[in-house]
């Protein structure tokens, strides 16, 4: 029964209500796809609960929204407002999302003593990644002093983190204006100036070209693209090509720099990602340093889950694989 799963949900995520007294933060209190309910997903952002209806149509799961948004009212009394987004409605502005009850959706959450700017309207996502947490902590604690490029910024949430930490500078590097926005709205939380050309608006591909005619080079490279893109410039495919994009990366890093790898794609095991990894290391230019699991309350807990990712993640901890390497260039010896 739905309501028995999302009991046995809350229950498990209780330490981050409990730790988050005053309600700023951002969580996953139900992952449907491994917690028993495959349409259904609920995730929590401030004092706003955003319901995630994944059926198609979803006409078919709409019982099942109605009773997972009564579920909040009565289990969570310091949710103000309820979004219910529907990822494959025909109608973009039910993809978007449309207030269930309330009438304050939030503007912000705190992670990890940051603020990050929201517009959970702003698509059919909700311009925060809950999965990435443990990502931006590792950028906080591993960026101070360095050169940041975030390609496929998204809503520069990554970035923000790496500011946050210290970063020398970060460019923002995404398709949309309006995304890059609300990376700027980010920084004004946070009380730092903006500076223009750290946000640029510009297709990843072409960009890269000239990054790479104009001699300029990071301490780090983000790179958390969507599983399928394609402009004039190239095209994004996680499933069959992933590697292209680590080694279009890869010549704009200093010498013992990171590139910081994510693939999200649901029906690419984790043993092959680590083999396309591991190949793409084994000509000694790259080097694998870490991985970095999802937290918790996006993967399940082990009294919660009811279902299996469609492809094993394993050695990684959920679909969303994330690895840290570290670059080794060849004019090194050369000081460049």
């Amino acid at each position: 029964m739905l309501e028995n799963h999302l009991d046995r949900a809350l229950a498990a995520r209780a330490d981050l209500i409990d730790s988050d007294p005053r309600h700023e933060g951002a969580f996953r209190l139900f992952n449907g796809f491994l917690e028993g309910q495959p349409d259904l997903v609920v995730d929590i952002y401030g004092r706003t609960a955003v319901v995630h209806n994944y059926a198609e149509p979803p006409a078919e799961a709409a019982g099942l929204v109605e009773r997972a948004v009564r579920w909040v009212c009565g289990a969570l009394s310091w949710v103000d407002t309820g979004l219910v987004k529907a990822r494959y409605a025909d109608d973009p502005g039910l993809r978007q999302g449309r207030v269930a009850f309330g009438d304050s959706l939030a503007r912000r959450v705190r992670e990890h003593g940051v603020w990050y700017a929201l517009d959970l309207r702003l698509n059919q996502d909700a311009s925060f990644y809950l999965d990435t947490r443990n990502l931006r902590r590792w950028a906080l604690e591993n960026l101070a002093g360095l050169s940041v490029l975030n390609t496929f910024a998204y809503t520069g949430s990554l970035g923000v983190a790496a500011r946050a930490g210290g970063a020398a500078r970060v460019v923002q590097l995404d398709l949309s204006r309006q995304f890059l926005n609300v990376a700027k709205a980010s920084y004004a939380l946070n009380g730092w100036p903006v500076d223009k050309a750290d946000f640029q608006a510009s297709d990843f591909w072409e960009r890269l070209g000239h990054y790479k005619k104009a001699g300029l080079r990071f301490d780090c490279v983000l790179l958390d693209p969507p599983l399928f893109a394609e402009t004039r410039g190239g095209r994004v495919d996680l499933v069959s090509n992933s590697a292209r994009l680590i080694n279009k990366v890869r010549p704009l890093i200093n010498h013992g720099g990171y590139l910081v790898s994510v693939n999200n794609a649901l029906f690419v095991p984790g043993a092959d990602y680590l083999r396309t990894l591991e190949g793409l290391c084994a000509g000694g230019y790259l080097e694998l340093e870490r991985l970095i699991d999802v937290p918790a309350d996006c993967a399940g807990y082990p009294a919660t889950l009811a279902g299996a990712a469609p492809a094993d993640p394993a050695p990684f901890n959920h679909s969303t694989k994330i690895a840290v390497l570290r670059v080794r260039r060849k004019d090194a010896a050369a000081g460049a």
